[in-house]
């Protein structure tokens, strides 16, 4: 069954939603959508690096994306606006990791594919690298579920109740990651933060509870990979473009149909 390569496809875009998803669902909530960004950015540098040093891509960008989330963590509040810090880390990252990669010799490298992804291109390797990142990002979130949303709502809350605020940031910040690792295959750098924050941001109005908006997330990534990649093959777009645009879609429908029923009431 594996070896037909849009069955490979499929399954890489549902392992990418279903790590995204519930992580996506607090970078919606902390309001973290630009450390996102500037997260997956820094892997492209990690590429470079990766390629420079004949190591594991996942491994490389994924050291990059955490040294880079780590670093924003660790300089916040030092006397520079939030969203400043990581304008400059995201594109001097970004810039860097482009610059490294044209020094590299005698390496045939597909640009486009690390920015927008190559879904169509992934291998059973692939697969069990994303499926396993996938697998311990939902861990993560699972096993702290109950104390990151409490550090979510409020960290004096959290400090209240014996937690530590910085150890739950961590906790996302490492689950960032590895999801940005895993998401490089299938939409790119420039598209991984649409698809932690779109399937979360629709689901917002459907769900009741914060698990159910979890699991609506996790289910409009899935369809937005499926159809998508469906609507690559009919119309010969680009895979990963595809599936970020079917799930634009879906968040604008959702929204229309909200607005619509609030002026019906």
């Amino acid at each position: 069954m594996l070896d037909d390569f849009m069955i490979r496809a499929t399954l890489a875009g549902v392992g990418v939603a279903c790590a995204a998803a519930p992580l996506g669902c607090f970078v919606v909530w902390r309001r973290m959508a630009y450390f996102g960004d500037a997260t997956a950015h820094a892997a492209i540098l990690g590429v470079a690096l990766s390629l420079a040093l004949q190591m594991s891509i996942f491994a490389g960008a994924m050291a990059v994306a955490l040294v880079m989330a780590l670093a924003v963590t660790h300089l916040a509040g030092r006397g520079y606006a939030m969203d400043t810090l990581l304008g400059v880390l995201a594109h001097s990252a970004l810039a860097f990791g482009l610059v490294a990669v044209s020094f590299l010799s005698g390496i045939r490298i597909d640009l486009m594919a690390y920015l927008f992804g190559d879904i169509l291109a992934v291998s059973r390797l692939d697969l069990m690298v994303i499926w396993g990142g996938a697998a311990l990002v939902v861990a993560l979130i699972v096993w702290r579920w109950s104390a990151l949303l409490t550090s979510t709502l409020s960290e004096e809350l959290a400090y209240a109740s014996g937690l530590d605020p910085r150890r739950e940031q961590l906790i996302l910040t490492v689950s960032l990651a590895i999801t940005v690792a895993v998401a490089i295959k299938v939409v790119g750098v420039l598209l991984i933060a649409a698809m932690l924050i779109i399937p979360a941001a629709a689901a917002r109005g459907l769900a009741r509870t914060p698990e159910a908006m979890a699991v609506i997330a996790a289910m409009i990534g899935a369809f937005a990979a499926i159809a998508g990649l469906r609507a690559a093959y009919l119309f010969d777009t680009p895979a990963g473009p595809s599936i970020v645009c079917v799930a634009a879609i879906v968040f604008a429908a959702l929204n229309l149909i909200g607005w619509r029923s609030q002026r019906r009431a």
